[in-house]
């Protein structure tokens, strides 16, 4: 298909959160790190990038002055393109004096920001997904179909598919039916056709990956017609099938995660350390993008390195760092073991005067002697000497002013300080 799309796309940033707390207490969703030195934006905005999709609006509202940090300190495009990346906070407006009620009043209570510019399609995403596509090919295949809303499809089996949007399609990729996180006895009659090889894995349901492609003119029918959906999912979609809209399903065959919550974060963090990892970092043409911090190489003394990922600028003396998320300017002390745990690293170095004046206080990083499993240290928390942080099955969920347990991974919070010989979770 030859000639220029014309598309906008409209990136959630997300509401509070409170799954992936103590994460989120202090940043949106989006403004989350992973794998080391991204955070969950970059995702979105690199995959537009890569799409050759470079007019973007993140839609935000919770804890966001750590993620408007971030997009304005690293994309900025040169004067000679048109692209952009503008956050559109939630705000009063004469129409209305409410924050965004849901995924669909936060694209409608938005649209009026689109109206100086030209476009054909909004794409819509949202800001905590982990996963590559080619947005080209999906507008070309939405285009083709002739389609008013093109939603992103991906098959699962039974067992997830009770927390998904879950649609039938016929065998020409039109969407027929919708229903929001449907109870299991309901399941049976929500099969679609898939090939062969898909049904024999039993993952015969399509369910909606949150990626969206409106016609502009069907997309604001919509809002008019329907103004007290808050939701695609609960309101939206079902409308726009039942007054029969054109509704088409783009099957995504590649890997795709939702970060809802603490154990999802945290396995697909680790899953980047295997050896061929579903997400690939290391891809020339669909690279992703962070900011560009000039650090420093890391450097190591005597540390046994296995599976694992060790961001910029970092300073490790651990004895053996396996199968773990190293983040930046993390500071790591001899004879420390790091395994299946994510480290987020630093904001900034302490300086040689600071540790001075300081040398009673415990210095950012981990210290000596140290044992961290199944863990998750957050940014900037300074844990002291001969200290056990070990997560694992059994362990109740709890939380207290330096941690929480979830799920059985332990979560050192934001800054916290773990005194030394302190034993945590597991011992």
């Amino acid at each position: 298909m030859s000639g220029i799309i014309k598309m906008i796309c409209l990136i959630l940033g997300g509401g509070q959160g409170s799954r992936l707390y103590p994460l989120t207490s202090h940043r949106s969703k989006p403004a989350v790190p992973i794998g080391g030195k991204y955070r969950l934006i970059d995702i979105p905005i690199s995959n537009c990038i890569n799409s050759g999709v470079r007019r973007m609006f993140v839609l935000t509202q919770f804890n966001s002055a750590s993620l408007n940090r971030h997009i304005k300190n690293t994309y900025q495009f040169d004067s000679f393109s048109p692209g952009f990346v503008d956050i559109l906070a939630a705000e009063q407006t004469p129409a209305s004096d409410k924050w965004f009620q849901g995924t669909a009043d936060a694209v409608r209570q938005s649209m009026h920001h689109l109206s100086s510019h030209d476009y054909d399609y909004v794409l819509v995403l949202s800001g905590d997904q982990l996963y590559q596509m080619d947005f080209k090919l999906m507008a070309e295949y939405h285009i083709e179909k002739g389609a008013d809303l093109t939603i992103a499809t991906i098959p699962v089996v039974a067992k997830e598919a009770t927390e998904f949007g879950i649609m039938k399609v016929n065998k020409e990729g039109y969407i027929s039916t919708f229903i929001e996180k449907p109870k299991a006895e309901l399941l049976p009659d929500w099969k679609s056709p898939v090939p062969a090889a898909l049904k024999r894995k039993g993952k015969e349901y399509l369910a909606s990956m949150g990626i969206y492609i409106f016609r502009k003119e069907a997309l604001m029918k919509l809002f008019a017609d329907h103004p007290e959906a808050t939701d695609f999912g609960k309101g939206i979609i079902p409308s726009a099938i039942q007054t029969r809209y054109t509704v088409a399903s783009y099957q995504f065959d590649g890997y795709w995660t939702d970060i809802g919550n603490i154990p999802s974060f945290y396995e697909a963090n680790l899953e980047l350390c295997d050896n061929l990892p579903q997400f690939n970092l290391f891809d020339n043409h669909k690279r992703i993008f962070t900011r560009s911090r000039a650090l420093s190489p890391s450097k190591f003394f005597g540390t046994a390195i296995n599976k694992s990922i060790i961001a910029e600028g970092c300073i490790i003396h651990a004895k053996r760092i396996e199968r773990s998320v190293v983040g930046i300017r993390s500071r790591i002390g001899e004879k420390s073991l790091v395994k299946n745990s994510i480290i987020m690293g630093n904001d900034y170095y302490q300086t040689l005067e600071e540790l001075v004046k300081q040398a009673d206080d415990i210095p950012m990083g981990i210290g000596k002697r140290c044992k961290i499993e199944h863990a998750i240290i957050d940014k900037d928390c300074r844990i002291g000497d001969d200290v056990t942080i070990c997560g694992g099955e059994g362990l109740a969920n709890t939380e207290t002013d330096q941690y929480c347990v979830v799920d059985g991974i332990v979560v050192v919070k934001k800054k916290a300080v773990i005194p030394s010989g302190s034993k945590i979770g597991k011992i």
